[in-house]
C-alpha cells in the first residue's frame, strides 16, 4: 500500500500513543485508512512508567508496561500506521479539513481526529517535590511500590485511587499512612472498608503535607493539622501522591465541550465530541475507570466512529 505524504490530507490522525491511541491506530489501519499517530510527550502513555501489568486480558503472567506498549505499536505498524514525534502547538478543529499546527512551523491536515492524549497525575506543588520524584516521591504505586519493601511510607489523598494505592502498597511496605485533608474519606464504601480494615494502614486525618525532607532520598514529611494548626514530623521512606489526574485537554477546551474538570464530553455511548469529525478515546474523556483495557476499548470505538464518519461524508 502506497504511503501517503504528510503534505496530503490525512484520513485519520490520532493524538496520543497509549492504549487508546494505538488501538485506534490498529483498527483504522486495518480498515485501510493509513492513520497517522502523533506520539506526544510520553510515547506509549502512562503504561511506559508501569512495571508489572497483571490485569490486561490475554496475559497469564504479568507483562511489563513498556513491553505491552511496544507490542501495541508493532501491531499497529504491521497494518500501515505511521508515526511522528512532534509537539502540537495549536489546533483548528472547526476547519475543514482539521488543522494541527506544530511548534516547528509545520502542520497536518486531516479529515478526522481522534484525541487520545490521556491524563496526567496531579502533584502537591511543593518546591522539593520535583527534586525528589524517583527518589521517594511517586504517583504510581504499581511502578514503584516494590522499592519500599519493609519500609514506612505514606499516601496522600482520600479517594478511590488513594485507597487502591494504599492497599496495594501494603504488599511491600511495613506501614502505610494515608494523609487526608478531611476527617472522612471520599472513596467508595468498599474501598474505604478495605483500607480501614487493613492493619498496615494508618491515617493522618485533617492533615496536609507542608514540606518533604530529604536530599538524595525522602526521609520524612512535615504535616500540618488543618484544624489545630499543629505541625508534626512523619518519618517515611516514600511518599505516593494520589490526589487525582488532570486531563490533557488544554489545546481543546475553547473548541470542544468539556466537563467542569476539563474532561472531554462525548455523545451518548459513542466517542463523538461536540464537533463533527473529532473523537475522544481513553483517559482524556474517562475520569471513572482509567484502565488500560477500557482505554483500548474506547480506542476501538473511536476508530469505528471515525470510519463511519468518513463513509458518510
Amino acid at each position: 500500500m502506497e504511503n501517503k505524504s504528510l503534505s496530503d490530507v490525512q484520513q485519520v490522525t490520532i493524538l496520543g500513543s497509549g492504549p487508546a491511541g494505538l488501538t485506534a491506530a490498529i483498527y483504522s489501519a486495518r480498515a485501510g485508512l493509513q492513520p497517522l499517530v502523533i506520539e506526544g510527550q510520553q510515547p506509549g502513555g502512562q503504561l511506559t512508567i508501569t512495571s508489572d501489568v497483571e490485569n490486561y486480558p490475554g496475559f497469564a503472567e504479568p507483562v511489563m508496561g513498556p513491553e505491552l506498549m511496544t507490542a501495541f505499536r508493532k501491531q499497529s505498524e504491521r497494518f500501515g500506521t505511521r508515526f511522528i514525534n512532534k509537539d502540537v502547538k495549536s489546533v483548528q478543529l472547526k476547519s475543514k479539513p482539521i488543522e494541527l499546527h506544530f511548534a516547528d512551523g509545520s502542520k497536518v491536515l486531516t479529515k478526522t481526529l481522534i484525541i487520545a492524549t490521556g491524563a496526567s497525575a496531579k502533584w502537591l506543588g511543593l518546591p522539593e517535590e520535583k527534586k525528589l520524584v524517583g527518589k521517594g516521591v511517586s504517583s504510581c504505586a504499581t511502578c514503584d511500590g516494590f522499592f519500599f519493601r519493609n519500609m514506612d511510607i505514606a499516601v496522600v489523598g482520600g479517594g478511590d485511587t488513594a485507597m487502591e494505592e494504599a492497599t496495594f502498597l501494603t504488599r511491600f511496605a511495613k506501614s502505610v499512612t494515608v494523609i487526608h485533608r478531611r476527617d472522612s474519606l471520599r472513596a467508595s464504601k468498599i474501598m474505604q472498608e478495605k483500607a480501614l480494615n487493613n492493619p498496615k494502614i494508618k491515617f493522618a486525618w485533617d492533615s496536609e503535607v507542608e514540606k518533604i525532607h530529604g536530599d538524595k532520598e525522602v526521609t520524612s514529611v512535615t504535616l500540618k493539622n488543618l484544624k489545630t494548626g499543629e505541625h508534626s514530623e512523619l518519618k517515611i521512606a516514600g511518599l505516593f501522591v494520589a490526589i487525582g489526574h488532570d486531563p490533557n485537554t488544554s489545546l481543546f477546551r475553547t473548541q470542544l465541550k468539556c466537563d467542569e474538570t476539563g474532561y472531554l464530553i462525548t455523545e451518548g455511548r459513542s466517542t463523538k465530541t461536540s464537533l463533527p469529525g473529532v473523537f475522544a478515546a481513553g483517559d482524556v474523556a474517562d475520569h471513572v475507570y482509567r484502565q488500560a483495557v477500557t482505554a483500548a476499548g474506547t480506542g476501538c470505538m473511536a476508530a469505528l466512529d471515525a470510519q463511519a464518519y468518513l463513509e458518510g461524508h
